[in-house]
């Protein structure tokens, strides 16, 4: 026994050396398929100063803020304002109802409101053409017109949307939209336009994604177009460096729910975002409406880089 006790020995201690070489090779693959999926990281945000200011038109009338714009399409058509205690006063001009519904806005350092537009329910002779349109609510006037015409947005019977999300850009004062009125159920057709509000250029179009709802974003590694997906369930960011966007955008989360979509984001505070969300498909429905939405808190941890989401 003494005799083969070396060539044993030699043996076990190969075997160890053996399955130590094994699981640090494990180990890197792991490692390396865990690189794969990193979050991706926006780096550290925070509310921003804002540029806005409300419409000059509400101080000629005496009211005061706050006062909430109200597009919910549950009582009224186009666009109410509520104001006073409670918010239980209304201001809602006929003349705001000339162009039905709409789905967001966002406000420019001026006090105009720059709406986009969103067919409600049943489709009728106009749905069409009112989709292909940016609309304005003048500052000192209150009047709501046409602010602009995309000619390439062509929604149909199939697709009845077309420009269905907004943000402002204090920086350059442009206006950022999206359209998605030539996707469907399997194809992604969604197009970002930038668009320069003096001149109504458009600067550039990105192809390719479709975009339920945006807000810009500026964190100590750049600026950045967060976009919520009207395909699933996950945020993006598209980079902006010198007010061109990045071709494509990197996801950052998806919400706990598979057929929740993203279609307001707020920066609550220090790498905080509020999360509103609606099921939506490309189908007809009060999108707007309170009662369909979801609100959920996401929370950037800069350490350990991960998002806690929580439904509120």
């Amino acid at each position: 026994m003494r005799k083969y006790f070396p060539i044993f020995v030699s043996f076990i201690i190969i075997a160890i050396i053996g399955y130590i070489v094994v699981n640090k090779k494990n180990d890197g693959l792991m490692n390396h398929s865990q690189g794969k999926d990193k979050v991706n990281d926006i780096g550290t945000f925070n509310v921003q100063k804002r540029c806005t200011r409300p419409p000059v038109f509400l101080k000629k009338l005496g009211i005061s803020q706050p006062v909430m714009i109200d597009l919910s399409q549950k009582v009224f058509k186009g666009i109410a304002l509520h104001y006073g205690k409670n918010f239980l006063k209304t201001l809602h001009p006929k003349q705001w109802e000339q162009y039905e519904h709409f789905s967001t806005y966002t406000l420019d350092e001026k006090g105009n409101i720059y709406l986009v537009p969103t067919p409600f329910i049943s489709i009728r002779p106009t749905t069409f053409n009112l989709q292909k349109n940016i609309y304005k609510v003048e500052s000192k006037t209150g009047k709501l017109s046409i602010f602009m015409h995309l000619d390439d947005v062509l929604p149909s019977a199939s697709n009845p949307y077309g420009i269905n999300a907004i943000a402002y850009d204090c920086d350059d004062k442009t206006l950022w939209v999206a359209a998605i009125d030539e996707s469907n159920y399997e194809s992604q057709k969604g197009v970002i336009y930038h668009i320069n509000l003096q001149t109504k250029e458009i600067l550039q179009k990105v192809e390719g994604f479709d975009v339920l709802s945006m807000t810009i974003v500026k964190s100590e590694k750049g600026k950045y177009l967060l976009v919520g997906s009207a395909r699933d369930n996950g945020l993006y960011a598209y980079t902006i460096d010198k007010g061109k966007l990045s071709a494509t955008a990197q996801k950052l989360l998806e919400l706990p729910v598979a057929n929740e979509h993203i279609r307001k984001i707020k920066v609550k505070s220090k790498n905080l975002l509020e999360l509103q969300s609606i099921p939506f498909s490309y189908a007809l429905i009060a999108q707007t409406a309170k009662q369909n939405r979801q609100k959920y808190s996401a929370k950037w941890d800069q350490n350990r880089k991960h998002w806690t989401i929580v439904n509120k």
